[in-house]
């Protein structure tokens, strides 16, 4: 057993070339069949329900919060769930690790004398790395999965994010407003690792439903949270086939929180009663789903992620992460 990160195990993977992640906290990127971005308006938090309030300053700076702030400054207190800070941070570990995983396994299934094994008289080239961070928010794992792959690639479909997103790329840095009572307020700094190559990530606005062929495949895609927060989220797992390299892995985390005002009640994989009489599961409609767009489901775990709304009010939450591998080419 080879362990991904503190949320994620995977057992040996065989035959694997690539790895692909699909990750996303807070459920933050909505895809969208206009391709405009959603109009800001006043909002009380992320918490609140409603694609705009990924496009307000308030979204930005718990976001910046949720993906920088320190464990203390989170979560100031001894008691509460402090398996579920540093969501971002671990979701990148499971994602790198799955990746070298992958790629050892490869090398172990075609090395020595198979029918694939063939002497070099020197080192072959070793391609770049890619990975795609889907529903990247403001960022906080795109960096990190820069510590594990040549090139990082991050879509978000909020406008506001991505701004805030290229920012701490450029700057390595980016004030931000954390709330402690009602109006009481006090000034944080979001920050980049400093011993993390910001050079390697990219981030673009993009809808997670009608991702670019332009984009090309990926070794890694990671997208945390964000089936549930689609329109169209069987569109989405579909599109995994074409994103991921062959022998990829996919680490998909859903909270599975559906809500009429993302994803139309006809589109929810699970969380409803079906005409004859059965509650629906959103987990085992997912298995269903990427087993018919060619994946193998290699490990499943309760993955807690934690949001500070003021000092004294979270949400937390426990996602459903799930690893998976597309089938290699023969």
């Amino acid at each position: 057993m080879v362990t991904l990160s503190k949320d994620f195990a995977i057992g040996a993977v065989v035959g694997a070339t690539a790895a692909v992640v699909v990750s996303k906290l807070c459920c933050a990127t909505v895809c969208s069949t206009s391709g405009s971005p959603a109009s800001a308006k006043t909002v009380r938090s992320t918490t609140a329900s409603g694609s705009t309030v990924y496009e307000s300053a308030k979204a930005t700076d718990e976001y910046l919060q949720f993906h920088y702030a320190k464990p203390e400054e989170l979560l100031p207190y001894e008691a509460g769930p402090r398996d579920a800070l540093e969501f971002m941070e671990r979701a990148a570990e499971g994602v790198i690790a799955a990746h070298m995983t992958a790629v050892a396994a490869a090398a172990g299934s075609t090395k020595g004398g198979g029918k694939g094994g063939k002497k070099g008289s020197g080192k072959k080239q070793q391609p770049k790395t890619r990975a795609l961070d889907v529903g990247c928010a403001v960022g906080r794992a795109s960096f990190e999965l820069a510590r594990g792959f040549d090139e990082v690639v991050g879509v978000d479909f909020s406008h506001a994010f991505i701004r805030a997103a290229n920012e701490m790329k450029e700057q390595g840095k980016k004030s931000y407003t954390q709330v402690i009572e009602a109006d009481v307020t006090t000034a944080r700094e979001a920050r980049v690792p400093a011993d993390i190559q910001r050079e390697r990530v990219t981030f673009q606005q993009g809808d997670a439903c009608n991702l670019p062929a332009s984009l090309g495949q990926f070794d890694a895609v990671l997208a945390s949270n964000l089936l549930c927060r689609l329109p169209d989220p069987q569109a989405f797992l579909a599109r995994l086939s074409s994103l991921v390299k062959p022998g990829g892995v996919v680490v998909l985390i859903s909270p599975y929180s559906w809500l009429d005002e993302y994803t139309p009640r006809k589109r929810w994989m699970g969380g409803f009663i079906s005409d004859d009489g059965f509650a629906v599961s959103s987990s085992d409609a997912v298995v269903r789903a990427l087993t018919r767009a060619g994946f193998n489901l290699l490990e499943s775990k309760d993955v807690p992620f934690l949001i500070r709304e003021h000092a004294r009010k979270f949400q937390w939450g426990c996602s459903h992460g799930t690893v998976w591998q597309r089938v290699a080419s023969d």
